[in-house]
């Protein structure tokens, strides 16, 4: 199961890599380019969320946040390519980690206690490193070297406290001496 969301997490990339190219640019879009394109991105979730309605449980609910994300993250990537500026590219990468996270959480659903927890842990981990990231490169477009060191310091604090708490949660499924020791490998590798 955590093949499929790393493979589906890998493909969504490749999809949203392009876009991220062209925001690499910089320079603002027009007003007709981003109407074409928020019209593509209405018509590309109709097409999806017509999909999702073969299917049933949760993988109607994982198909139906996926097409929400999608259109989501198509509509903040031309509004940023219309404004050029690194606060729309910015708030573009955030409302991509935030939709990501929101299908992530939703595939765990299918799951039943300790793995689930396991889940929804790493899926915060995953959403902690990249709301870092988009935090790191606002500061980078806006701000001193001052303000990029602190973004940096404060995105690798978030991501190496989700990680050890998804990482934690691994232990649980575990007990006796095993979990003892799962849990002071943890606690040595995050120095906690």
């Amino acid at each position: 199961m955590m093949k499929k969301w790393l493979i589906a997490t890998a493909c969504s990339m490749m999809i949203a890599a392009p876009a991220g190219h062209a925001l690499a640019q910089g320079a603002p879009g027009s007003r007709a380019d981003y109407d074409a394109a928020v019209k593509t991105a209405n018509a590309g979730y109709k097409a999806a969320r017509a999909r999702c309605d073969s299917l049933k449980d949760n993988a109607r609910d994982v198909c139906v946040k996926e097409a929400r994300r999608d259109q989501d993250v198509a509509k903040a990537n031309a509004e940023a390519t219309r404004d050029g500026t690194a606060k729309a590219r910015a708030k573009a990468e955030k409302v991509k980690a935030d939709a990501d996270y929101d299908v992530a959480k939703e595939k765990c659903d299918d799951r039943k206690g300790n793995d689930k927890d396991v889940c929804v842990k790493e899926a915060k981990a995953a959403h902690e490193q990249a709301l870092g990231a988009a935090k790191v490169d606002k500061a980078a477009a806006t701000g001193t070297s001052t303000d990029v060191a602190e973004a940096r310091r404060d995105a690798r604090k978030d991501t190496v406290d989700a990680s050890y708490k998804a990482d934690k949660e691994k232990c649980d499924a575990l007990s006796g001496d095993a979990k003892d020791k799962c849990q002071a490998n943890v606690q040595a590798r995050y120095a906690k």
